[in-house]
C-alpha cells in the first residue's frame, strides 16, 4: 500500500483504523517532529481523539437533535474555541426550563470550550407585540432575565449578553444588508414554515411576522455563531440558516443543537405557556406555589388518548413519548441534567432516570411520592433565586416591575419613531422614486425620470430617491452593490447632462445613506408598519403584475412605507411616480393616515415606452436605446426600427421624435431638394400629419431621428470619456449584463 505520511519522517503504511484516520490533518506536524516515534504520535492522536470525544459527548447531551453530528465533530476538530448562541425574547417572567434547564445546558457548552452568546431579542419582542410594544419595558424584562440566570447557577465566565436593538443600530449596514440578502434568496413559502416560532397560525400572519425569521436567521451570521443552541421550537428557523448557506454558497453551515421542550404541567401541553401561570414553575415562584402546581400536575402512568397533542404541537418534540408526563419530564431534564445526580424517594436513591420512570410506571413509586420528592428538589434549586430577588434591591425592583406589567392589560400603540429627512419649516417635498436598476440603463428610463421631475411645482423641495437597498433585496442588476451603484451613478450622470439646470435644484437621496443616519428610527417605523399590515394587504399592494413569492417583496414593501414616512414634513409629500411605484405609494398613503402623519398625494405618470419594435419582435439588444450607446449603435437600432409608412398608431420613431421635441424644441429633417428640401418641425401634430399623409417618408424620418438622437447623446459620450469613475461604472454594468445573460 502507498505511504500515508512521508517526506522525511516516519511513515505509516497499510489500512488505517479510526484513530489513525485522525492523523491525516497532523501530517505537517509530523514533518516538523520527524524525530519522534510513530508510537509517540499514536499516543498524541489518541489523546486528541479522547479530548474531542468527551467534548462531543457533552455537547451532544444538550440537544434532543443535532444537525448534524458530523458537522459538530468537524467543528470541534477545526475550532477548539467556538461560539454558541441562543436568542431570548424578553416577554415576561422566566419559567424553569428557561432558567434552570438553560443554565445547566450553558454550563455544559462552556465547559466544552464554547463561548455562549445570549442575544437579548428586544427587537423581536417589539415585533411580537410583547409588553405593549414598549421597547423600554422590553429591555427591563431582559435585565430581569439576566438576574435570574446569575442567581440560578449559570457560570458567567464565558457568557456574553448582547442587546439586539443596540447591536443592530451600531452595526446597521452589516446587519441589514445581510438580512436583505437572506430575504432575497428565501421564498415566502419557506419563511412561512418558520411561523411556529412565534406561536402564530399561518392564516393570521402580519407582514412583521415574516420579518421575524429573516431577522433571527440574520442573527446567526451577524454573531458569527458556530452552533445554534435553541429549543426544538426554534428548529425550523435555524434550519433556514443552513438552507441559506447552501443558496449563498457558504461552505460552513451552523450546527443546530436543539434542546428538549419541557411539557406544560397540564394534560396535552406540549410546552410551557407563559400566558398560563399554572402550566409551569417560574423561577421566582414561592415554595407553596411550586407545591400547589406540582401536586395539581398531570402525571399518568400510561398513555392517554385525551391528552395527545395536536399535529402542530407534536412538532415540538423530536423524540416520541406517548406518556407525556410533565413530572417525569422535570425529573429527567431538570434534575438529572445536574452532574452526578441521584433522585431520592423516601429512603431509596435512583442514579438513572430510566430507573425512576420504570419504578413509577410499575407502581414502585406512587404519584404522591414522586411529586413530593419533585417538589422538595425543585424548591432546593429555586431557593437561591428566591433569595436573590428578595434581598438584592436591583433584582427586587426588576421583578416588581415585570410582575406589575404582566398583571396590566398593556395596549399596543404605534411608535412615533421614524426616519426624518425633511427639516422643520422646509417647503413641501415633491418626490420622485427613481426606476429600480436593471441589467442595462435604457435612455427611456432617464427621460421618464426627467419628465416626472419637471412636474414639480415652483418652490417645492424636489427629491430624487434612489432605492439602492431595495434593489439589493430584490436582486436587481444581479443583486450586487457594485452594479446597483453603477446603475444609479449612470442614471444621475444622464440626468445631469441632459437637464443640468433642472438637476441643480434636485436633492438626491440614496436610500441606504438616509437609513444609516437614524437606523433605529427607520427600522422601528418599518417594523411597526409590518405589525399593522396583514400579509394579504402586502400581496394586494405589490406592483402591477407581480406575484408574492419571496420574503424580500414583503420586506421591501414595508421599507417603502418607511421611505415615504421619512419624506413627511409639516405637509405630506407630493409623490410623482411611474406605474411600478403606484400601488406601493398608495400603501404608504394608508399607513401615513393610520399613524396620523400628513398624507401624501400620489400622481401617476407612466414612463413612455420607446421600444423600437412591437413586443416580442426583434432581439433585445436592438430594440432599446441605451444611455451609453455609441453613434454606430444608435444608427443600427434606428435603422431596424418598425416604421410602416402612414402608420401613426404604432410608430416608435415618432415616439422618439416626440421626446426629443420636448427636450430640444425642434426637430430638423435634412432632405435633397428633389425630395422637397429640408424641414424644421416644432409641432408634433404637424409631424404626425405629414407622416400619415406621406409628406414625410419613413427613411427621412429615421435619418432625422438618427442625427437628433446622436446630437442629444454627444454631450453624454464626451463627459463619459472624461470620467474614469463613470467608465468604470459602465464596465461594471456591461460585465454584470454578460454574467446575467450566461445564467439564462
Amino acid at each position: 500500500p502507498a505511504p500515508i505520511l512521508s517526506s522525511g519522517g516516519p511513515m505509516l503504511r497499510g489500512p488505517m483504523n479510526g484513530i489513525e484516520e485522525l492523523a491525516r490533518p497532523l501530517s505537517s506536524y509530523v514533518r516538523r517532529q520527524s524525530g519522534k516515534s510513530v508510537a509517540g504520535l499514536s499516543t498524541q492522536v489518541k489523546d486528541l481523539a479522547a479530548e474531542e470525544d468527551w467534548r462531543f459527548t457533552l455537547l451532544r447531551s444538550v440537544g434532543e437533535e443535532c444537525q448534524t453530528e458530523q458537522d459538530l465533530r468537524s467543528l470541534l476538530q477545526r475550532k477548539p474555541a467556538f461560539t454558541l448562541y441562543d436568542g431570548f425574547e424578553p416577554s415576561g417572567r422566566m419559567h424553569i426550563a428557561q432558567g434552570v434547564f438553560k443554565a445547566l445546558n450553558v454550563n455544559k457548552c462552556t465547559k466544552a470550550g464554547g463561548t455562549f452568546i445570549f442575544w437579548v431579542a428586544d427587537w423581536f419582542a417589539l415585533m411580537n407585540d410583547k409588553m405593549g410594544g414598549d421597547l423600554e419595558k422590553i429591555k427591563t424584562v431582559g435585565k430581569y432575565l439576566i438576574e435570574v440566570w446569575k442567581a440560578g447557577g449559570m457560570d458567567m465566565s464565558n457568557v456574553k449578553f448582547l442587546w439586539s436593538s443596540d447591536e443592530i443600530s451600531n452595526h446597521a449596514e452589516e446587519y441589514w444588508t445581510q438580512a436583505l440578502d437572506i430575504a432575497r434568496r428565501t421564498t415566502l413559502s419557506r419563511v412561512k414554515r418558520c411561523c411556529q416560532i412565534m406561536g402564530r397560525k399561518e392564516d393570521s400572519l402580519t407582514a412583521a411576522q415574516i420579518l421575524y425569521p429573516i431577522m433571527q436567521c440574520t442573527d446567526i451570521f451577524f454573531l458569527k455563531a458556530d452552533i445554534c443552541q435553541l429549543g426544538v421550537d426554534q428548529r425550523k428557523v435555524n434550519m433556514l440558516a443552513r438552507d441559506y448557506c447552501e443558496l449563498a454558497g457558504r461552505k460552513e453551515r451552523p450546527v443546530v443543537l436543539s434542546h428538549h421542550m419541557l411539557y406544560g404541567l397540564k394534560a396535552g401541553q406540549s410546552k410551557m405557556s407563559k400566558s398560563d401561570p399554572d402550566s409551569a414553575i417560574f423561577m421566582e415562584d414561592k415554595a407553596e406555589d411550586v407545591a400547589r402546581k406540582i401536586r395539581q400536575a398531570y402525571c399518568p402512568t400510561k398513555a392517554e388518548a385525551s391528552a395527545a397533542p395536536s399535529a402542530q404541537d407534536d412538532e415540538m418534540h423530536l423524540v416520541k413519548d406517548d406518556l407525556m408526563n410533565p413530572c417525569l419530564d422535570y425529573v429527567k431534564y431538570i434534575l438529572f441534567s445536574q452532574d452526578n445526580y441521584s433522585f431520592k424517594v423516601g429512603a431509596k436513591s435512583y442514579a438513572h432516570f430510566e430507573d425512576v420512570k420504570r419504578a413509577f410506571v410499575g407502581g414502585e413509586i406512587s404519584e404522591t411520592d414522586l411529586k413530593e420528592s419533585l417538589i422538595e428538589q425543585v424548591n432546593a434549586l429555586l431557593q437561591p433565586v428566591r433569595k436573590h430577588f428578595e434581598t438584592d434591591p436591583v433584582a427586587k425592583e426588576l421583578l416588581s416591575k415585570v410582575s406589575q406589567w404582566k398583571r396590566e392589560n398593556l395596549v399596543v400603540s404605534s411608535s412615533p419613531a421614524r426616519l426624518k429627512v425633511v427639516q422643520a419649516g422646509s417647503p413641501r417635498v415633491f418626490a420622485v422614486f427613481a426606476p429600480l436598476p436593471s441589467d442595462t440603463l435604457q435612455l427611456e428610463a432617464v427621460i421618464g425620470t426627467l419628465a416626472r421631475l419637471r412636474k414639480a411645482p415652483a418652490g417645492s423641495a424636489v427629491v430624487l430617491w434612489l432605492e439602492d437597498w431595495t434593489a439589493l433585496a430584490l436582486g436587481r442588476a444581479g443583486g450586487t452593490k457594485a452594479t446597483i451603484k453603477a446603475y444609479f451613478d449612470l442614471l444621475l450622470f444622464g440626468l445631469r447632462v441632459l437637464a443640468p439646470e433642472l438637476m441643480k435644484n434636485v436633492r438626491v437621496c440614496w436610500q441606504g445613506e438616509m437609513i444609516l443616519t437614524a437606523p433605529s428610527d427607520y427600522w422601528i417605523a418599518v417594523i411597526n408598519a409590518g405589525r399593522r399590515c396583514s400579509l394579504e394587504k402586502i400581496r394586494s399592494q405589490l406592483p402591477v403584475g407581480q406575484n408574492l413569492e419571496y420574503a424580500s417583496q414583503v420586506l421591501t414593501a414595508l421599507m417603502h412605507i418607511g421611505d415615504v414616512f421619512a419624506l413627511c414634513g409639516e405637509d405630506g409629500p407630493s409623490l410623482c411616480c411611474d406605474t411600478y411605484h403606484e400601488n406601493l405609494h398608495n400603501l404608504a398613503l394608508e399607513q401615513c393616515e393610520a399613524c396620523q402623519l400628513p398624507a401624501p398625494s400620489v400622481e401617476t405618470m407612466p414612463t413612455q415606452r420607446l421600444r423600437l419594435q412591437a413586443d416580442g419582435e426583434g432581439a433585445e439588444a436592438d430594440v432599446h436605446v441605451l444611455l451609453v450607446d455609441k453613434e454606430i449603435d444608435v444608427n443600427r437600432k434606428i435603422k431596424k426600427a418598425f416604421c410602416e409608412p402612414g402608420n401613426v398608431d404604432f410608430c416608435p420613431p415618432l415616439d422618439w421624435v416626440s421626446v426629443l421635441l420636448d427636450l430640444r424644441g425642434e426637430f430638423p429633417v435634412a432632405r435633397k431638394p428633389d425630395n422637397g428640401g429640408d424641414l424644421l418641425y416644432k409641432s408634433m401634430d404637424v409631424i404626425r400629419k405629414d407622416f400619415e399623409s406621406g409628406a414625410l417618408h419613413p427613411g427621412d424620418l429615421k435619418d432625422g431621428l438618427k442625427k437628433a438622437l446622436n446630437s442629444a447623446l454627444e454631450a453624454v459620450r464626451t463627459a463619459l470619456q472624461a470620467s474614469d469613475e463613470l467608465r468604470k461604472a459602465q464596465k461594471e454594468m456591461e460585465n454584470s449584463a454578460k454574467a446575467q445573460q450566461k445564467k439564462k
